[in-house]
C-alpha cells in the first residue's frame, strides 16, 4: 500500500488508473483457463494489488476535477455508482452464471475494466502533484507518515473506514444466514443459498446507494456537519446490524440490512471527503493508500474473526450483533475526534 501511495504521488494518476485497468483485463481473462485453486488465488491476489494502486489514484484526482464545495456531491455520485453496480451485479451475476456459465461472467468482468480504461483515457484534468516531483524512496515514505501524523483531523479521518471495513464481514455472514436461517419454502438448499445471498447483497447495495443520497444535501462539504454525520452513520450501522441479526424473517431482515448499510455508506463518503479536504495534492496518493490499507486490514480481520467465531460454534446471529456493537463502540470513540473540529 505504501508503494501505491508513492507511485500515485510521483507519476501520473491518470496513467496509473489506465495501466491497472488494462492489467486487470488480462488477469480476469486468464481466469478462463484456470483449473487449479492455487493459481486462481494467485490471480486474485494480483488483481487486488492492481486495485491497491487504482483506488488511491481515483480518490486523489477527484479534487482536481470538481470544486471544493462540491466534493461531497462528487463522492456521493461515486459511491452511488459503486453501490448501484453492486446491487445490480449481485442480483444478476448469479443469474448470468447459472444461465450461461462462469466464463461469460469473466468475459463481462474483463470488458468492464476495458471500458473503464477507455473512459479514463478520454478525461482531461490537471495533476499539480507532478510539478517538482521527487524520486521514489524511503524518505518519501517517511515524509508521508510525518505529514499525516502532524495533522490531527487528517489522522482521525483515516480511521472512519474502520467502521465500514468491519461491516465487510457481512460477505462471510450472508451465505450462513442464507443456508441456516432464512429458509424459503419449495427451494433446494443450494438454490435457497444462492437466492437469499443475492437478495441480501442487493439490500446492501441499495443501502449503500440510499445513505449518501439522502444526506449529501445537508452536509454540503461543511466539515463540522460531516463529522457529526459520521457519528450518525456509526449509530445507524450499529443499531441496524443489531436489529438485522435478530430479524425473524427475510423481508424484515432485508429492510433492516438496507438501513444498516446506509449508515456504513454515510461513513465511507464523509471519510473520503474529509480526507480530500484536509490533504494537499502532493500527499494525497499516500493519504489514500494509507486509508485503503486501514480499510482492507479491517475487512480481512473482521472477515477472519467472523468466520472463526462461526466455526467455533457461535451463532451467526450473535456474530452479526457483535458487528453492530462494534459500530457503537466506534461511535463512542468518534466523540473524542469531534473536538478536533470544535
Amino acid at each position: 500500500m505504501l508503494a501505491a501511495g508513492l507511485v500515485n504521488d510521483r507519476l501520473s494518476r491518470k496513467q496509473v488508473m489506465i495501466v491497472t485497468d488494462l492489467a486487470r483485463v488480462f488477469i480476469v481473462l486468464a481466469m478462463l483457463f484456470v483449473h487449479d485453486a492455487g493459481f486462481l488465488y494467485a490471480l486474485l491476489t494480483v488483481e487486488t494489488l492492481m486495485a491497491a494502486f487504482f483506488e488511491p489514484a481515483r480518490n486523489a484526482v477527484i479534487p482536481n476535477i470538481v470544486a471544493p464545495e462540491t466534493l461531497d456531491v462528487a463522492n456521493t455520485l461515486s459511491a452511488s455508482t459503486w453501490s448501484s453496480v453492486l446491487a445490480i451485479g449481485a442480483m444478476l451475476g448469479g443469474i448470468v452464471s447459472a444461465l450461461f456459465g462462469r466464463n461469460v461472467v469473466f468475459l463481462i468482468n474483463a470488458l468492464s475494466f476495458l471500458a473503464s480504461a477507455y473512459f479514463i483515457s478520454r478525461m482531461t484534468f490537471d495533476e499539480p502533484h507532478r510539478s517538482g516531483s521527487q524520486p521514489l524512496g524511503r524518505s518519501s515514505t517517511l515524509e508521508g507518515i510525518r505529514y499525516i501524523r502532524a495533522r490531527p483531523r487528517l489522522f482521525a479521518s483515516l480511521f472512519i473506514k474502520t467502521g465500514t471495513g468491519s461491516l465487510a464481514a457481512c460477505w462471510v455472514l450472508f451465505p450462513i444466514f442464507a443456508s441456516r436461517v432464512f429458509l424459503l419454502p419449495g427451494l433446494s438448499p443450494q438454490r435457497n443459498t444462492v437466492l437469499v445471498t443475492s437478495l441480501l447483497a442487493g439490500a446492501r447495495g441499495l443501502g449503500a446507494l440510499a445513505g449518501p443520497l439522502l444526506t449529501s444535501g445537508w452536509a454540503q462539504s461543511n466539515e463540522r456537519r460531516m463529522v457529526r454525520l459520521s457519528m450518525f452513520g456509526f449509530l445507524i450501522a450499529g443499531f441496524g446490524y443489531i436489529a438485522f441479526s435478530q430479524a425473524p424473517a427475510l423481508p424484515l431482515a432485508w429492510v433492516l440490512l438496507l438501513v444498516a448499510t446506509s449508515g456504513g455508506a454515510i461513513l465511507w463518503v464523509n471519510s473520503t471527503t474529509l480526507l480530500q479536504l484536509n490533504s494537499e495534492d502532493r500527499f494525497r496518493g499516500r493519504v489514500f493508500a494509507a486509508d485503503l490499507a486501514i480499510a482492507m486490514f479491517t475487512v480481512a480481520a473482521s472477515g477472519f474473526a467472523s468466520g472463526r467465531a462461526i466455526d467455533s460454534g457461535i451463532s451467526v446471529r450473535h456474530v452479526a450483533a457483535a458487528l453492530g456493537v462494534l459500530q457503537l463502540i466506534l461511535a463512542f470513540g468518534w466523540t473524542f475526534a469531534l473536538r478536533l473540529w470544535d
